[in-house]
């Protein structure tokens, strides 16, 4: 196995992730960078992704649903997966683009990973190996480890589920861009043209989520991108629609198992 790698402020125009991807290579390697606010269009690519937050929250969408990357954490991105991607704050990306072949035990859907020490160190290592390089030596044995530690990492449960139904979409649509409505269900059925209770029913079916629990992670992935670019605690707990930080930190609490301080104090 073998790896490749292309930084954004060196790469010729035709260098781009898919050319690279022709690379006789089990695994390419990509380092880039992007500004603040700057999304990545959708798009798919052939081989499997491993996207890894060094700095930054990547939010990235796909037709299922969307995932919140904070710092130090990465998602896995299964082969022809459309997904596009925004960054909030500057973001420092190092990704992995792994052969379906190898990718085969692999999550056959997005899943955001919480990446361990060993692992970021051998990311960031893979960055500095040479385009091609003795597969059977020590840059072979260090991507063969590469891809038997993502193999065994722990999914983290920051995956906002979409749902179809039109109605329940609107709705969705409308707490994504105010999620600190905090009208009951009852209330959103009155302007959809359903009664409460079919709404609850619906949520359950389309997404696997009471209103409830789809909200509050909707609150949850939001607070994630924001706190991960540096937005104080109150700020972030107030324009959510929580009546006091502590309120808001209960919740992050409950949902992440540590206070938001703690999550971005250091990798785990």
């Amino acid at each position: 196995m073998s790896v490749t790698i292309e930084k954004r402020t060196k790469r010729p125009a035709h260098a781009d992730p898919d050319l690279l991807g022709d690379t006789p290579r089990d695994v390419v390697a990509w380092a880039d960078s992007y500004r603040a606010g700057e999304v990545v269009p959708a798009h798919r690519h052939r081989r499997a992704q491993l996207l890894h937050a060094v700095t930054g929250v990547m939010t990235v969408t796909a037709p299922e649903g969307s995932w919140v990357v904070p710092p130090h954490r990465a998602l896995w991105v299964p082969p022809a997966t459309d997904h596009a991607i925004r960054m909030t704050g500057a973001v420092s990306m190092r990704t992995l683009y792994v052969e379906p072949a190898a990718a085969g035990s692999m999550p056959q859907q997005c899943r955001v990973l919480s990446v361990s020490p060993l692992l970021r160190e051998m990311i960031l290592r893979a960055m500095e190996l040479p385009r091609l390089y003795d597969t059977e030596g020590a840059a072979g044995r260090l991507i063969a480890l590469i891809l038997d530690e993502i193999r065994v990492l722990p999914a983290l449960p920051l995956h906002l589920p979409m749902p179809a139904e039109p109605r329940l979409a609107k709705i969705c649509e409308t707490l994504l861009r105010h999620p600190e409505d905090g009208r009951a269900l009852e209330a959103w059925g009155r302007s959809a043209g359903a009664s409460g209770r079919t709404l609850a029913r619906l949520f359950q079916r389309e997404t696997g989520m009471s209103f409830g629990a789809w909200r509050q992670q909707a609150r949850l992935i939001e607070a994630l991108a924001r706190l991960g670019a540096g937005e104080p605690v109150t700020t972030v707990a107030l324009d959510l629609g929580y009546e006091s930080p502590s309120a808001f930190t209960a919740m992050f609490r409950r949902s992440l198992g540590v206070t938001p301080s703690r999550y971005f104090d250091q990798p785990r």
